[in-house]
């Protein structure tokens, strides 16, 4: 178990190893929650939760609908591009 202290402004340092392995960089906000056993500090959604019935169609699209034929060609395509480049 790690230990880290509380400083006079009321900081808490979280240890590099943490920050490194949760990908937390400086500006990441948390919530925070009084529990049973302690504090949890969870990193801050960046948007709420959302329904699909919330979000379908805002992205408006001009144009012929593509077909399941296309739509699996440009797959295929971008498949194979990745596997040509060793990206897979």
């Amino acid at each position: 178990m790690t230990k880290t202290r509380l400083s006079t402004k009321g900081q808490i340092i979280l240890p590099k190893a943490l920050r490194e392995s949760r990908a937390w960089r400086p500006g990441t906000e948390f919530t925070i929650e009084e529990t049973k056993e302690g504090v949890l500090l969870k990193p801050a959604r960046l948007f709420p939760r959302k329904t699909l019935d919330q979000v379908a169609g805002c992205l408006k699209y001009k144009g012929k609908p593509a077909t399941i034929a296309e739509m699996d060609a440009a797959i295929m395509r971008e498949v194979s591009r990745r596997y040509d480049r060793s990206r897979h």
